[in-house]
């Protein structure tokens, strides 16, 4: 049986990350990560986990505010 060799490639990068809290989305930009070349799965530090909890946790005034139009995929038409 042959098997296959699986091999990530992994690069560093600025990613956003966002993240709905409370029917409320929260983006943060800039974010440190590491993403993988293949599949596109991001890898955060846990350093940068901790600070993004904190930020999202926090009520520091966000740099800007954007406004988000939201659609009900069943409801819209293909």
């Amino acid at each position: 049986m042959k098997t296959h060799e699986w091999k990530e490639t992994f690069e560093e990068r600025l990613v956003t990350y966002t993240q709905e809290v409370g029917g409320r989305f929260i983006v943060v930009e800039h974010v440190p990560c590491r993403v993988c070349r293949e599949t596109g799965e991001e890898l955060f530090s846990p350093e940068t986990v901790t600070r993004l909890q904190t930020i999202v946790n926090s009520r520091v005034k966000p740099a800007r505010v954007v406004e988000t139009p939201v659609y009900e995929f069943s409801k819209v038409a293909a």
